[in-house]
C-alpha cells in the first residue's frame, strides 16, 4: 500500500477546517445588531446621519456667507442701511466658526461619545447663526417711506430658511432652532407696528417655516429608510459572503475526501485482485475436477457457486477501480487508430449468446465507409459492451435491439444502441447516470447491477472528449448514444501529384 500518499491525504483532510472570515463574521454581527435596534436611537445610524450632515454643511458654510454678503450689499445699495455692515461682520464670524467646527467634526473616526458631543456644539453654533438672522429681522429702515424694506427682509429670510432647511435636514433638531429664533424676534420686533404688510410677511414666513420643517422631516425619514436599506443590503452581502465561504470550504473538503477515496481505491487494485484471483483459480480447479473427480456432487456445486460469486465480485471490483482511477486522474488512454464498425461487430459476438437465449433480434445499421478514429480500443470496447449488456438485460424476451454506427452532424462518429424495453422515467435519468445509481425498473428486475456501467461509459467518453446521451420513454424503450468528436476522426490527406518530368523538359526545350 502507498503509505506516503495516504499520509498526504490525511494531512490534507486535517488542514481542511470549517472557518469563517473574521471580518465577514464581524460585519454580519454588527449589521444584525444595527437592524434589530431602533432606527432613531441606533448609534450606527447616528454616525452616518452626522456624516451626511457634515457633507452638506461643508457646502452650506460657503453658500450662507455669500448670502450674507449679497444681502448686505443690496441693503446698502437699495436702502443705505449702514447698520447691516456690523450685522454682516458678526454673522460672517459666526459662519466662520461653524465652518471650523464642521471641518473639525469631519476629521477622524468619532466614537459614540464624540458623535453626541459634536452634535451638541453643531446645534449650538446653528443657534448662534439663528440669533444673527434674528438680528437681521430686527433691523428697521428709518428713512424708508414705503414697506419695501419689509419685503426685502422677508425675501432674504425666506432664502436663508430654505437653504438651512435643505442643508441640515440630517439633524432634525437644527432647522427647528434656526427657524424659531429669527421668527420670534421678527414677531416681537413688529408687534408695536403690526400693519397689514408686516402681518402678510410674517404669515408667509411662518407658512414657509412649516413647509420646510415638513420637508426636512420627510427628508430625514427618507434618509433613515435609505440607511436601513443600505444596512439590509450590507447584511445580505455579508451573509452571502459567509455562505459562499462556507460553501467553498465544504466543497473543497468534499473534493479532497473524494480524491482521497479515489486514491485509496485505485491503490488497492493489487491487494484486492491477488486473493480474488487465487479464489477464482482454486474454485475453477475444483469445479473442473482437474486433480481428480469429486465424489460428492454437493461440493462440486459449491465450487461452481464460489467461482460465479468470485467472478461477479471481480467484475464489481474492476468497475469500482475503473471509476476510481478516472476520478483520481490516473486513467490514461492508450490511443490508436481503430475502425469503429469492426470494434462494434466484435462486441456483438460477446453478447450474442445471451441475446439468443432471450430470443432478442439485434439489427445492425452501419455506415458503409467510415474512416478510423483515434481512441483507446480497450476502453471503447468496454463502452460498447456495457451499452449492449444493458440493452440485452432490460429487453424482454422476443424483443429487438437496433445498433447504429455512423456520422454525427458535426463530423464525428457515434455508436447508438436502441432497445424496446420498459424504458426509464425522465426524472430517473440523472439518477441512472450517477455512480451506484439505479432506476426503479432496475431495482425491480431480477438482474440487478452495480449501477456503475453508465457512469463509467460517461467518464470514458469524457476522457475522449466525447459525449454520452441517454434518451428514454417509459414503456417505449431506451436509446443510448456514445459520441466521439470530430478531432478524433482520421483525416485522409490527398496525395500530392508530382508533375511529369518529361513533359516539363519538353516544354522547356520546345
Amino acid at each position: 500500500m502507498n503509505q506516503p500518499s495516504i499520509t498526504a491525504d490525511k494531512n490534507i483532510l486535517e488542514r481542511s477546517r470549517n472557518h469563517r472570515n473574521p471580518r465577514t463574521a464581524r460585519a454580519v454581527r454588527e449589521t444584525r445588531d444595527r437592524l434589530q435596534s431602533s432606527k432613531l436611537q441606533n448609534p450606527k445610524f447616528s454616525g452616518e446621519l452626522l456624516s451626511s450632515y457634515l457633507r452638506t454643511a461643508s457646502i452650506s458654510t460657503l453658500v450662507m456667507p455669500l448670502l450674507v454678503v449679497l444681502s448686505t450689499g443690496f441693503g446698502l445699495i437699495l436702502f443705505d442701511e449702514q447698520r447691516l455692515i456690523g450685522w454682516a461682520a458678526i454673522t460672517l464670524a459666526a459662519y466662520a466658526i461653524q465652518a471650523l467646527l464642521v471641518k473639525r467634526a469631519s476629521s477622524g473616526q468619532p466614537s459614540q461619545r464624540d458623535i453626541a458631543s459634536r452634535e451638541r456644539y453643531l446645534i449650538a453654533v446653528h443657534a448662534v447663526t439663528g440669533v444673527c438672522w434674528g438680528a437681521f429681522a430686527y433691523t428697521e429702515c428709518l428713512q424708508c417711506t414705503m414697506n419695501y424694506y419689509v419685503f426685502y427682509k422677508g425675501v432674504v429670510l425666506l432664502i436663508a430658511i430654505a437653504a438651512t432647511a435643505m442643508s441640515s435636514f440630517a439633524l432634525r433638531r437644527l432647522p427647528l432652532l434656526f427657524f424659531a429664533v429669527p421668527l420670534c424676534i421678527l414677531y416681537l420686533a413688529g408687534s408695536s407696528l403690526m400693519d397689514t404688510i408686516e402681518m402678510s410677511v410674517l404669515a408667509l414666513l411662518i407658512s414657509a417655516c412649516a413647509l420646510f420643517l415638513f420637508v426636512s422631516n420627510r427628508l430625514f425619514g427618507l434618509q433613515l429608510e435609505l440607511l436601513s436599506i443600505q444596512s439590509e443590503k450590507d447584511w445580505l452581502i455579508a451573509e452571502l459572503e459567509t455562505a459562499k465561504s462556507m460553501s467553498d470550504e465544504a466543497r473543497r473538503r468534499a473534493e479532497e475526501a473524494n480524491l482521497a477515496k479515489s486514491r485509496f481505491l485505485a491503490s488497492m487494485s493489487h491487494e484486492l485482485r491477488t486473493p480474488l484471483n487465487a479464489i477464482l483459480g482454486f474454485s475453477e480447479v475444483m469445479r473442473n475436477e482437474v486433480l481428480g473427480p469429486m465424489e460428492n456432487e454437493t461440493y462440486k456445486e459449491y465450487a461452481s457457486d464460489i467461482f460465479r460469486s468470485g467472478d461477479h465480485l471481480l467484475h464489481l471490483i474492476n468497475e469500482i477501480l475503473d471509476l476510481s482511477r478516472i476520478e483520481a486522474g490516473r486513467y490514461h488512454l492508450k490511443e490508436d487508430l481503430v475502425n469503429l464498425v469492426e470494434l462494434v461487430s466484435e462486441c456483438i459476438h460477446m453478447v450474442d449468446i445471451k441475446a439468443r437465449n432471450k430470443d432478442i433480434a439485434i439489427t445492425r445499421q452501419f455506415e458503409r465507409v467510415l474512416p478510423k478514429v483515434w481512441l483507446d480500443e480497450k476502453s471503447m470496447r468496454q463502452v460498447v459492451i456495457n451499452l449492449l449488456s444493458n440493452a440485452v438485460k432490460f429487453t424482454p424476451n422476443g424483443g429487438a435491439i437496433t445498433l447504429k454506427v455512423g456520422w454525427t452532424a458535426g463530423g464525428g462518429q457515434y455508436v447508438s444502441v436502441t432497445d424496446n424495453g420498459p424504458g426509464i422515467p425522465e426524472e430517473e435519468i440523472p439518477i441512472v447516470l450517477s455512480a451506484f445509481g439505479q432506476g426503479s425498473i432496475a431495482i425491480k428486475s431480477a438482474e440487478q447491477g452495480t449501477g456503475l456501467g453508465l457512469p463509467i461509459v460517461q467518464a470514458i467518453l469524457a476522457e475522449h472528449g466525447g459525449q454520452f446521451v441517454l434518451k428514454s420513454r417509459l414503456r417505449h424503450g431506451t436509446e443510448a448514444t456514445a459520441i466521439l468528436p470530430r478531432n478524433r476522426v482520421q483525416v485522409d490527406t490527398p496525395s500530392i501529384k508530382t508533375p511529369d518530368t518529361d513533359k516539363i523538359r519538353r516544354r522547356k526545350f520546345a
